[in-house]
């Protein structure tokens, strides 16, 4: 089994141990992407705006991979307060359309530092 590291332009990088993502064979496992720059640092927003930063950094990730949404294939989510939980939904379908990937959202596991993380794992053709 070979795996490779994606990285390139624009993806965000960590001081902890994880790679943003890996490619194995078809399959890309994109890392947990928060509300970070570039560097890593979180960035503090309000709620649409940490999502709205997870799923770009995830898209940054993606692109560098040569892939899109479109190819994504499972995502899970984790929002931290339920009431949230309508609006993430409203911003999810700017992302994903038709046919949507399969989908695990788990609501209060974040504890206070972020209000938003998403990984997934997307399909090379």
């Amino acid at each position: 089994m070979k795996k490779e590291v994606i990285s390139g332009e624009g993806v965000p990088q960590s001081t902890l141990p994880f790679s943003p993502a890996l490619k194995v064979n078809n399959l890309v496992f994109v890392s947990g992407q928060a509300s970070v720059d570039e560097s890593g640092k979180i960035v503090d927003d309000n709620f649409e705006g940490e999502v709205r930063r997870s799923f770009e950094n995830a898209r940054k990730i993606l692109a560098a991979a040569g892939l899109d949404f479109s190819h994504v294939v499972q995502v899970r989510n984790y929002v931290a307060r339920q009431e949230d939980l309508v609006e993430f939904n409203q911003i999810y379908e700017e992302y994903f359309q038709p046919p949507y990937p399969a989908r695990t959202t788990l609501i209060g596991c974040l504890g206070t530092l972020l209000k938003f993380e998403v990984d997934l794992i997307a399909y090379a053709e």
